[in-house]
Formats: structure tokens, C-alpha cells, sequence
């Protein structure tokens, strides 16, 4: 039984082949990961609190909508603090398009970027919180 989840990138004499949309995400949260000023994929508000998702997670910060030829991509960033957020937006969209066409072959129509948090710099011993946003 076939997984009908999934794009089918090519009907040939050899056979069919079938990228998996969770292939198009990891691929999408790793290309966003690699951008300078960019945190962490978020997994969504827990208690009103933006969650960092790790490596391993790298698609739970994703979410993608696959057609037979094209792709949209949401993503779900974290930001650090003091980098320009709609710069390191950009940059994210470029490398995800740029990522999922080169590797897939899919038209990428859509990158959506969703802040979802920043993340700020950890307080060196004896400052204060207040000093350690501000450097």
C-alpha cells in the first residue's frame, strides 16, 4: 500500500519518485537554522512561552503545503536579540527557497516567516538582567 502523503516528482519508465512532505520540511528547518540571528525553529506557545525546538526537532517548527509541482512553507522562528528581525526574515525565506528548489525540484511559491520569540543572551555572573539585554 503507497503513502499517498507525499509529491510524486516524476512518472519515468523506471519507476516513480516520491518525495515525502516531512523531507521538504527538514529540509526547510535546516536551510532556516544556517541563517545568522536565527535562534531556534518554535514549536508553538507553551504557557506563553515560545518553545525551542533543537536539531532534532528541526521539522516541528515547519509546516508545508506540497502540490504536484509547487510547495508553500510556513516557519516558526525564534530570533536573538539585537539582530534586525526583518533582515534575518529574509535571509530565511532565500535559504529555504533556494534549499527545497535546488534539492526538490518543486517551485517554492510561499515562505512565510512567523516570529515567534527572542531569545535573549544569558546574564554573565554578577550582572544584571537588564544589562545582559543591552549588550
Amino acid at each position: 500500500m503507497e503513502d499517498s502523503r507525499g509529491m510524486v516528482l516524476s512518472e519515468q519508465s523506471h519507476g516513480t519518485i516520491k518525495i515525502a512532505d516531512e523531507v521538504v520540511s527538514i529540509i526547510a528547518g535546516l536551510a532556516t537554522i544556517e541563517v545568522p540571528g536565527v535562534a531556534g525553529m518554535s514549536g508553538g506557545f507553551v504557557g506563553g512561552i515560545a518553545e525551542i525546538l533543537g536539531k532534532s526537532n528541526l521539522s516541528k517548527g515547519v509546516k508545508v503545503a506540497v502540490g504536484d509541482r509547487e510547495t508553500a512553507i510556513d516557519l516558526y522562528i525564534i530570533t536573538e536579540y539585537g539582530v534586525n528581525i526583518p533582515d534575518v526574515a529574509k535571509q530565511a525565506q532565500n535559504n529555504v527557497k533556494t534549499a527545497i528548489e535546488n534539492m526538490t525540484g518543486l517551485d517554492v511559491v510561499q515562505v512565510n516567516v512567523h516570529v515567534q520569540g527572542i531569545k535573549l543572551q544569558p546574564a554573565a555572573e554578577g550582572e544584571t538582567a537588564s544589562a545582559a539585554s543591552r549588550r
